[in-house]
This record gives structure tokens, C-alpha cells and sequence, in this order.
């Protein structure tokens, strides 16, 4: 008796660490053709928050600019919590390095992990998901998704969706009353991406977490 195995379709939105690790973790069932893989991706390249742009606003294609990363961000964690069980720092870097890395660093382990895994051929990039529904009679998921370099929409269906899209891509911007009469600047630390651009400026900020203890750091240290 032959046994028919009926590939389960599975979509994961996000080629940031946590899609990049799904993807891997998926990658042998792909082989195995026990599931068809694939992975949409907003920005031009895989990485996600950890990926940097000067760019602020929203891109080329009129979308939000998804990092918060800045030039002088380095790891507020030990690299010791951030690494992944099957790819040390040293397997990817072949040295052993300091605890507390600067994003580029970080940034070229997450990627290598990726491009070891070889896991580059499942994603589209330049694609935004736009919408998921979930179908109770059929169990599956139908999902709009906007190709962002030619305007196409094109509607599909999975049997399974994973979000890996992130936690911190939308600014959370309190509404102070009256601010919108102040006459300087007002920015979200989203939106930040170097204290040179504050040099013997008054600079008020709002909030006493790690974005606004480091932001204040080097601020204090541009003068």
C-alpha cells in the first residue's frame, strides 16, 4: 500500500531573527517534502529591526521605515542570552568576542546564520502582507499580500501562518497635550539614528528606559 503525504502549506511574515529561525527550523521537513515554505519580507533585505538605514519616514516605496536601529547602537544584553543553540558567535566569527557586541556585529551573526542555512531561496522580498483571514470551513488561512515593486496584489492560501513581524516597528507616541504647539522638533526614538545631529542643542527627553538612558548617553557625550 502506497501512503500519500499531502504537503502542508506553511507562510511566515517576517525575515527578521525569529522568521529567519523559523524558516531554518522548517527547513528539513521542506526537504523532506513534507511542507512548502515561504517567507514574506516588507523590506529589500532579510534581518529585520537589526538591519540599519539612515533612512526615517517611509521608504522608496511609500512604506514605513521598519528599524529603530542608530549608528552607535550596541546590545543592552549579554550576547551569552541572544544566541541561537545551533550557531555559537565563535562557530560564526571563528574568535571569541565581547559580551556586549555593537549592532553591526550582531547583525552580521544573525545573517550568517541565515546564509549557512541557505534559506535565502524561500523568501520574497519587497513583500508586504496586507491581510489575513481565517476560513472556518476549509481550517485555512487566505492571505493578501502586495508585491511593493510592481503594485500587485495577489491573494493566497496556507494551512498555516506564522507572524514573525516584530513588537517595535509602529512608534508608541503619546499624546501630551499642547505639543503639537511646540515650536522645535518632536521625535520618536524610532526615529533616531544619531546624537551628531544634537550638538549644543536643548534636548528634552521623554522616558527613563534603554532606548532613552542610551540616546542620552551619547547626546551627552556629542555635547
Amino acid at each position: 500500500m502506497v501512503h500519500l503525504t499531502i504537503k502542508k502549506t506553511i507562510a511566515i511574515i517576517g525575515a527578521g531573527p525569529c522568521g529567519l529561525s523559523q524558516l531554518l527550523a522548517f527547513k528539513q521537513a521542506e526537504q523532506d517534502q513534507l511542507v512548502e515554505l515561504v517567507c514574506f519580507e516588507r523590506q529589500a533585505e532579510w534581518g529585520g529591526l537589526w538591519q540599519y538605514t539612515a533612512l526615517t519616514g517611509t521608504d522608496s516605496c511609500g512604506e514605513p521605515i521598519h528599524s529603530s536601529m542608530y549608528r552607535q547602537l550596541w546590545s543592552n544584553g549579554p550576547k551569552e542570552v541572544l544566541e541561537y543553540v545551533d550557531y555559537t558567535f565563535e562557530q560564526h566569527f571563528g574568535v571569541s568576542i565581547p559580551s556586549y557586541p555593537p549592532r553591526a556585529v550582531l547583525y552580521d551573526y544573525i545573517t550568517g546564520r541565515a546564509k549557512a542555512g541557505d534559506i535565502r531561496k524561500f523568501i520574497q522580498f519587497r513583500t508586504a502582507v496586507r491581510n489575513v483571514d481565517f476560513d472556518d470551513n476549509t481550517k485555512k488561512f487566505h492571505v493578501t499580500i502586495e508585491d511593493l515593486t510592481n503594485q500587485l496584489t495577489k491573494y493566497l492560501t496556507f494551512d498555516h501562518v506564522i507572524v514573525a513581524s516584530g513588537h517595535y516597528t509602529i512608534p508608541n507616541m503619546p499624546d501630551f497635550e499642547g505639543i503639537s504647539k511646540f515650536p522645535g522638533r518632536v521625535l520618536h526614538s524610532h526615529d533616531y539614528r544619531g546624537a551628531d545631529e544634537f550638538v549644543n542643542k536643548n534636548l528634552l527627553i521623554i522616558g527613563s528606559s534603554y532606548s532613552a538612558e542610551d540616546i542620552a548617553m551619547q547626546c551627552y557625550k556629542f555635547g
